[in-house]
């Protein structure tokens, strides 16, 4: 069975296009639950006026069937807590120039 540690690997392929860093990194991921019958993802954007979650939302569905040939997926996009930059790893703060 496919593990939470393998899921997150393969959505650090995933990047936000308009931060140019994966999303994992970036702290739009908030939960992965794997189970044998299924994979759920929650995930975040920065602000909910951002315009690319339909994307990011197909590029998870995506790049978890290409790696683990799981078709049962289930994403939910919410907004509770709002993301913030603390939820940026500290290669990624430093990638963008914030202070770690």
């Amino acid at each position: 069975m496919v593990s939470r540690t393998d899921i997150l690997e393969s959505l650090k392929k995933v990047i936000d296009p308009e931060i140019g860093l994966n999303i994992v990194d970036v702290g739009l991921i908030y939960r992965v639950d794997v189970s044998e019958e299924q994979v759920e993802v929650d995930f975040t954007l920065t602000t909910p006026a951002c315009p690319l979650g339909d994307s990011i939302n197909n590029d998870i569905l995506t790049v978890i069937r290409e790696d683990h040939g799981i078709d049962n997926i289930v994403t939910n996009l919410v907004w509770n807590p709002p993301w913030s930059m603390e939820f940026m790893s500290e290669d990624a703060r430093l990638d963008l120039g914030y202070p770690i």
